[in-house]
């Protein structure tokens, strides 16, 4: 089913729309929960609150990509859960050690003086276009999908050195790419 015709679906207020959008996101909305909470039962919630806030935000949304859209739901609520359910404390996730990983790169005080989240989030798809796809994609599955680096590996058939090599080069070359646009 296509995006347009899901859209429809809401605007309809068909209670398929929430089916066919299991169908099409669940799996992906599900890792993505996952990966944040390290709790599957928490991911599953996740993905049913996912679900309940498509319903009740489309209308009045009419999202361009209904894919980024949903992605943007999950995790604000998986961060949202991790923060109530302080996972910190039943083992750790990736969440913590990712952002960790990326404060290097970014001073978040003076990215938010300087610049809106958008102009940010275009600087980083801007950098994301200078990059070979192998390492786009090693970045965004981390950095967006929060998987552990032994899962990327796997995934790209990648040795861990490989991936952990590329991330710190990549995390340099983000903080260089800042810098010269004048965010840092």
């Amino acid at each position: 089913m296509q995006d347009n015709d899901l859209i429809a679906m809401y605007f309809a207020r068909d209670e398929r729309a929430a089916e066919e959008s299991d169908r099409k996101f669940g799996g992906y909305c599900y890792t993505v929960a996952y990966n944040i909470l390290g709790n599957a039962q928490d991911a599953e919630e996740c993905v049913n609150d996912t679900l309940v806030r498509l319903w009740e935000s489309i209308p009045p949304a009419r999202p361009e990509n209904l894919y980024a859209y949903t992605a943007a739901i999950t995790r604000n609520l998986a961060k949202n859960r991790l923060k109530s359910n302080q996972a910190q404390r039943r083992g750790g996730t990736e969440l913590p050690a990712v952002l960790d990983e990326l404060r290097d790169c970014t001073d978040p005080d003076t990215v938010e003086q300087e610049l809106d989240r958008r102009a940010l989030g275009d600087a980083l798809n801007r950098f994301l276009g200078t990059l070979k796809p192998d390492h786009r994609r090693i970045f965004v599955q981390r950095y967006w999908y929060l998987c552990p680096v032994d899962e990327i590996a796997e995934n790209l058939e990648l040795t861990k050195s490989k991936v952990t090599v590329t991330l710190m080069r990549t995390r340099k070359k983000l903080e260089a790419f800042l810098k010269e646009e004048g965010y840092l």
